[in-house]
């Protein structure tokens, strides 16, 4: 009978073997996508942050493009800004904040005026400075086509273009 109990401790090592093999290649598996995944919610992260900033800096130019226009001409002034619409598949938020403070932008100090960008989907969020003369009113609109405006009464505002 030693035979026989022998093939039977065969089958069972082999059996055994299969099942260790699939649970151990479903686990490195299972590792590899979520590694990748938090590797790719990384890199958006990153990229729309670099994007928002890029469109912020635009805008603060455009900003100050405005701003100049209306002290050499005293004059009521409207310029229309094309920016995309979306940033990483995302749509996103532009703020026009008369002072920021130091917990929502630790780089601007002294309460200084500037653009606060957020993301919708991806959970990012940066401000960049901008240096005018005229007063600002501050409000918010989505990303894309962009109105600016300086009005003696209300100061420079932001508004959809696409009105």
């Amino acid at each position: 009978m030693i035979g026989p109990a022998r093939e039977t401790d065969r089958g069972m090592s082999v059996a055994l073997t299969h099942v260790l093999t699939i649970a151990i290649t479903t686990i490195l598996i299972a590792m590899l996508l979520l590694a990748g995944n938090a590797m790719l919610d990384s890199q958006t992260e990153r990229s729309t942050e670099t994007s928002l900033e890029t469109v912020g800096e635009r805008l603060a130019g455009e900003i100050d493009n405005v701003d100049r226009i209306a002290a050499d001409e005293n004059d009521d002034v409207t310029l229309v800004a094309d920016h995309p619409r979306t940033i990483s598949n995302s749509q996103y938020t532009v703020e026009l904040l008369e002072n920021c403070r130091d917990d929502e932008a630790p780089l601007i100090h002294n309460s200084r005026p500037c653009l606060e960008l957020s993301s919708h989907d991806v959970d990012v969020t940066v401000h960049v400075p901008i240096a005018v003369e005229r007063e600002l009113e501050g409000n918010s609109v989505t990303g894309g086509s962009i109105e600016i405006t300086y009005d003696s009464d209300d100061g420079i505002t932001l508004a959809g273009g696409d009105r």
